[in-house]
């Protein structure tokens, strides 16, 4: 009971210090309103940034692709000896065709394999975009369509036209939207397209597609594989990629070890085809996060500040408690109490201020390939800040109260 009572005192006493200090009060918690403000929205645009990265990457990019690499000819001589060195002859790619083969057994054993969602055979095929008598340099896709929406989410760009009737036209074509306006093509006209091994088709336009990747949108089109293998010169077997997308994109590098393995060819993950992306989120993220806690490290020494201020004001108060049998452990409890609610007050103020700054931000059109600000609410964060902030405001607060713990009352009633 006793113990109780000295609890409440204490929370009236640090209650009693924050109303009496308002100001500084207010400029403390304010300082913390901004850190966690800040933090939390730096946070959430990372996050956004990475999202729109992965989603542009993911509309072109399965998360492994398994191939045939390209081999580099051998020394025509090899040493036993360390001290002497191969002989190589003018090293080149040793011109092999790039086919899979028995596709279909290759396809059946991935399928089998244990996380694996979507297997979808493809070839990819140089093209030309015949416009008269000029040219438009691209590339077409022969895939299963209905496996390779599920995998790059196709449908939901079409803009004009059906995805579906790709699968039923012999000759159809999915053009990008880019292609379509150099060539003052609509659904339902006819194009010619010639590959890179010179073979002419003429193709029915089936529809059109906007992946807001302008470059995309420019070169890339869809075909059926029966048209690809016709166009490529080559027979019903004949494939060039097998894409895959597994339950965890993030451990497409482990996956892509095992497949290389199991198959025998080479098995690229989304992250070793795109590099230069991945490397430059990475040192975003770790950019925005030194800001981010930066700031919120400037917030707690704001806090600590006034708390030494406080105590530097209330010494003889605190003397005066000390000598009626306040311990240090309760002196610690009141101003560590002060800093925790000053800390509370700014934390809730700044998850609102975050709040509205993400959503107003999230409203913005930057137009381009971005569209709206890739910015996303993502309640991890908010949570994550808060735990943040109300951990530096507690240190902030504790150890100005050890210094006020020591205090010796005689000393002070002295001077």
């Amino acid at each position: 009971m006793a113990r109780q009572f000295k609890h409440n005192i204490d929370t009236e006493i640090s209650i009693t210090y924050i109303i009496t200090s308002r100001k500084l009060t207010l400029v403390a918690a304010l300082g913390v309103t901004i850190g966690i403000a800040i933090f939390i929205f730096m946070n959430c645009m990372t996050a956004g940034f990475t999202r729109k990265s992965n989603t542009m990457i993911f509309n072109n990019t399965p998360h492994i692709r398994v191939y045939k690499d390209d081999q580099i000819s051998q020394p025509l001589i090899k040493t036993v000896s360390s001290k002497k060195l191969d002989m190589i002859s003018n090293p080149k790619v040793v011109p092999e065709s790039d086919r899979i083969v028995d596709p279909d057994k290759i396809v059946a054993l991935l399928k089998a394999q244990p996380d694996v969602q979507i297997v979808t055979p493809q070839i990819a095929v140089s093209v030309f975009y015949n416009s008269g008598l000029s040219q438009i340099n691209g590339n077409a896709s022969g895939v299963d369509i209905i496996e390779a929406d599920r995998m790059f989410n196709i449908k939901p760009t079409m803009v004009e036209g059906r995805m579906e009737d790709l699968a039923i036209l012999p000759n159809g074509i999915l053009l990008g939207v880019g292609i379509a306006a150099k060539m003052n093509v609509k659904t339902g006209d006819n194009i010619s397209i010639t590959s890179s091994r010179n073979v002419n088709r003429v193709m029915k336009v089936a529809g059109l597609f906007k992946t807001n990747n302008s470059i995309t949108d420019k070169t890339k089109s869809y075909i059926s594989i029966h048209s690809a293998q016709q166009l490529m010169r080559e027979g019903a077997s004949y494939v060039t990629d097998i894409d895959v997308d597994v339950t965890d994109f993030t451990k497409a590098a482990d996956y892509s070890a095992r497949f290389s393995a199991l198959t025998g060819y080479k098995a690229e993950d989304w992250k070793a085809a795109n590099n230069t992306l991945v490397s430059a989120a990475n040192m975003r993220s770790v950019l925005v996060t030194a800001i981010s806690m930066s700031i919120l490290l400037v917030a707690g020494f704001g806090i600590y500040n006034i708390l030494n201020m406080t105590i530097s004001q209330k010494i003889n108060d605190i003397a005066i408690l000390k000598a009626m049998g306040f311990q240090g452990s309760d002196v610690i409890r009141i101003f560590v109490l002060q800093g925790a609610l000053i800390g509370l007050m700014g934390i809730i103020a700044g998850l609102v201020m975050a709040g509205l700054l993400v959503f107003f931000t999230s409203k913005i059109y930057v137009g381009g390939d971005i569209g709206y600000f890739p910015i996303v609410f993502d309640g991890s964060i908010f949570v994550r800040g808060s735990l943040f902030g109300l951990v530096i405001t507690l240190l902030a607060g504790y150890l100005p109260a050890r210094k006020a713990a020591n205090v010796d009352p005689v000393s002070i009633f002295r001077k």
